[in-house]
């Protein structure tokens, strides 16, 4: 099969990215001898936007498949990747930030990601035995720390992810570079309608050219009950032709991309890995799309192991602002 040809976004730092991505999250823990020829297969397939963080345990495994495609002409140079990590919990600290990601360069075998994010905006202790495990977040400092790495030039872009409106309004409160990226959750059943109505109410302010990146674009698809669940969503509310039952995870993916997002797909199947790239030469009519706005909505990641009645969100609306 020719390898499919990937459209570009141009972020807010002048930094091009892919308009999908390939995720590495995966649990169990992942194993290196299986994981490492799975995603040599995504580079062969196309993938050129790679995801991973600090948490999936797959940083290493990532570096040694950019390796292996290298040495086997896949790729000409670790330039023509994009490769994203993330920041963990128990390194939200401005003090933190660049050990972090040094400790994850080192894991990548790699001089600079092309985006850091931090992956949410908690703090937590890094021994979680401790009942009361959670630190408070100082979003502004923690920011701070990023654009230093993003100056260093060991991340050429910089954004967060999970974060709601207000807490990106908080962030550019005192910010110097923007984030590029808010890598959230959002499917056809969770649109984000409150993170795009505050992307169109500033779209005259340096947050317009903030770029989102969706994480779960499928809706968890791949547990089987969702998917039972979406297609009979479809099927008897939505009332989709039937051909489109049959192409559902390909729906979902180009719903997000007509958003004007970046969807960040998880496959280890080679055949879906293919399949899923395959959503740039056609669209959806009005009438699908208006189909699609009448699923009914729900987050599915509400995240309650960051709630504490002694810490910084003692609720989940404390933590979402609302936006659940």
């Amino acid at each position: 099969m020719d390898q499919v040809q990937i459209p570009e976004v141009v972020l807010n730092s002048g930094h091009k990215m892919p308009a999908i991505g390939f995720g590495t999250a995966g649990s169990p823990a992942p194993v290196a001898e299986q994981l490492t020829p799975i995603f040599i297969e995504a580079i062969a397939a196309g993938y050129r936007h790679i995801d991973t963080a600090a948490l999936y345990g797959t940083e290493e495994i990532v570096g040694q498949a950019v390796a292996e495609a290298l040495g086997r002409g896949l790729i000409k140079s670790r330039d023509e990747l994009f490769i994203t990590t993330k920041l963990w919990c128990t390194d939200a600290d401005h003090d933190l930030v660049l050990p972090a990601l040094n400790q994850s360069l080192r894991k990548l075998g790699m001089e600079y990601v092309d985006l850091y994010l931090i992956h949410w905006p908690v703090r937590i202790k890094k021994d979680d035995t401790n009942s009361n495990k959670m630190m408070h977040f100082d979003i502004q400092g923690t920011w701070e720390a990023m654009e230093d790495c993003c100056r260093m030039g060991l991340a050429k872009s910089i954004g967060v992810s999970n974060y709601s409106c207000a807490k990106l309004s908080k962030l550019l409160e005192n910010a110097t570079i923007p984030p590029a990226i808010n890598q959230v959750e959002m499917n056809v059943a969770w649109q984000q309608q409150k993170l795009m109505e505050f992307a169109k109410r500033n779209e005259y302010t340096y947050v317009h050219s903030l770029h989102w990146e969706h994480m779960d674009p499928i809706g968890v698809l791949m547990q089987w009950w969702r998917i039972r669940s979406l297609k009979t969503s479809l099927q008897l509310e939505i009332r989709l032709p039937f051909r489109f039952l049959n192409k559902i995870t390909s729906i979902a993916l180009r719903w997000v991309q007509d958003q004007g997002a970046t969807p960040i797909v998880r496959s280890f199947d080679r055949e879906r890995m293919r399949k899923n790239l395959q959503i740039f030469d056609w669209e959806l009519t009005d009438e699908e799309v208006g189909k699609m706005q009448q699923i009914p909505q729900q987050r599915a990641s509400m995240v309650k192991d960051f709630i504490s009645p002694d810490g910084q969100y003692k609720s989940l609306e404390e933590l979402w602002d609302g936006e659940i």
